[in-house]
């Protein structure tokens, strides 16, 4: 199967800058914007290439039957939205704490449409873990997916986000009307 997700990713004329850092065994990696479906369908096959393997939090609606099955094995861990997160945050931090290995991957807008306020569960997992958040920007317009800067989260969420919304305003997604806006990240 990887050796499809690599054929296609390059097929397409996708390419990859960056990597994340060896030395980084645990980290929640943010990836964004987040506009379409399609950016399930290039991050696959980029993590494929990059050499790791991660889950990633998706609505549980999907992991049913036969597509669910196959989600699942990629790694998808099914969050039911309507429950809150808080239970999440602490079952993944519980995670992150007994395991030597753990990259959680997590599209911040949480919705595919154009969202300004983003859910936090991801940056409360990666603080009370205390583990590193490294973004990863997708532009359909230069067909790169870009691994930028890791950091640990200062506890300031706020700020944070702000940090991590001026990384992603810089990349195209596949909807750009549902991308960060300028005023997002003044």
């Amino acid at each position: 199967m990887k050796s499809l997700w690599v054929w296609l990713f390059k097929l397409f004329g996708w390419k990859i800058d960056g990597t994340v850092p060896e030395d980084v065994k645990k980290c929640v990696v943010v990836v964004g914007p987040h506009t379409s479906f399609w950016d399930f369908l290039v991050g696959v096959p980029a993590r494929e290439l990059l050499g790791f393997e991660s889950k990633f939090f998706i609505k549980s609606s999907l992991c049913v039957g036969p597509l669910g099955w196959f989600l699942l094995k990629l790694g998808a861990i099914p969050v039911h939205r309507k429950k809150g997160n808080t239970r999440l945050v602490d079952l993944a931090i519980e995670e992150y704490n007994k395991r030597d290995e753990l990259i959680i991957a997590v599209t911040p807008e949480g919705t595919r449409s154009y969202n300004p306020k983003w859910r936090t569960g991801f940056y409360h997992i990666a603080n009370g873990a205390k583990v590193p958040i490294v973004m990863a920007g997708m532009c359909f317009k230069t067909k790169r997916v870009v691994i930028g800067e890791r950091f640990i989260p200062t506890g300031n969420v706020d700020d944070d986000i702000i940090r991590i919304k001026r990384f992603f305003y810089n990349f195209v997604g596949k909807h750009p009307e549902k991308g960060i806006r300028k005023e997002e990240i003044e």
